[in-house]
C-alpha cells in the first residue's frame, strides 16, 4: 500500500513574519489532520516533543539535536515566550521528530550524529521502507553533512525526508529526482514514488497566519 510522506520544517513554531507567540500545536494539527502515514519534522521545540502524540493522533519519535540553553525544555519554552520571533531555539532547543500513522508498526529507531547538533533520525518500518529524518546545518558545512545523511541510508528501500539547506542539482546516486528549487526534500530509493510536490501557500495559512517560512512537502511513496 503506497505511503503518504510529508516532511516540514517547523521554524521553532513560527509565522511568517515571526510574532511573539508560536503555533505548534497548530502546525502539527494541520499538517496530520487528513492522516498521513509518515510525517517529518524539523526545528521543533525540544519542550514539544512529548505533546506530539496527543496533537497528533500518531507514534511519535524524537530526536534532540541542541539541548535547551538551561538544561530545561520547560523553562526555556517559558524564556522563548517571551518573544518566539526573537528568540527561537536559542533557549529551548531543537529537535527533529518523525510521526508515523498508528496502522504501521516501528522496529527499529535510530539517531546518527551527521555534524554538530545535527542528527538523522531514523525509523524501520515493519515490512516497509527506512525512513530517515534530517536537517543539515546550512552554509558551507552543508554539503559534507547531506554527504553523510546520503552515505548512513545505506539500504535499499529508503526515503528520506528533510531540510538539506542546499538548493539542487545534487549529486545522488539511486535517488528519486529532487524537488526543483527547493531546499526541503523527500529523496527515494528502491521504491516506486511520485514526484514530491510543495503545499501551495494558502495551504498552510490558518486564521490568515502565514505557518512557518517553509512549506510542507509531500509525496506518494511504495
Amino acid at each position: 500500500m503506497p505511503l503518504l510522506v510529508r516532511t516540514w520544517n517547523l521554524f521553532h513554531g513560527n509565522a511568517v513574519p515571526p510574532e511573539r507567540r508560536a503555533y505548534v500545536r497548530q502546525m502539527v494539527e494541520l499538517v496530520t489532520a487528513d492522516d498521513p502515514d509518515v510525517v517529518c519534522l524539523q526545528e521543533v521545540p525540544v519542550w514539544a516533543l512529548r505533546h506530539l502524540e496527543s496533537w497528533s493522533g500518531m507514534h511519535a519519535i524524537g530526536a534532540v539535536g541542541a539541548q535547551p540553553l538551561l538544561r530545561s525544555a520547560d523553562l526555556g519554552r517559558w524564556v522563548t515566550d517571551l518573544h518566539h520571533g526573537i528568540l527561537r531555539s536559542a533557549v529551548t532547543g531543537e529537535a527533529l521528530a518523525t510521526l508515523v500513522a498508528r496502522r504501521h508498526a516501528v522496529v527499529e529507531e535510530r539517531r546518527d550524529p551527521v555534524g554538530p547538533h545535527r542528527v538523522l533520525l531514523g525509523v524501520q518500518l515493519d515490512g516497509g521502507a527506512f525512513v530517515g529524518n534530517f536537517h543539515v546545518t546550512g552554509g558551507a558545512v552543508a554539503e559534507e553533512q547531506f554527504r553523510r545523511v546520503l552515505d548512513l541510508a545505506g539500504r535499499d528501500a529508503v526515503v528520506l525526508a528533510g531540510d538539506v539547506n542546499l538548493r539542487p542539482p545534487y549529486d545522488l546516486v539511486g535517488f528519486s529526482e529532487p524537488l526543483a528549487n527547493s531546499i526541503d526534500q523527500i529523496l527515494i530509493r528502491g521504491l516506486p514514488s511520485t514526484p514530491p510536490v510543495a503545499w501551495p501557500t494558502e495551504r498552510r495559512r490558518v486564521d490568515g497566519r502565514l505557518l512557518s517560512d517553509h512549506a510542507p512537502v509531500e509525496a506518494m511513496v511504495g
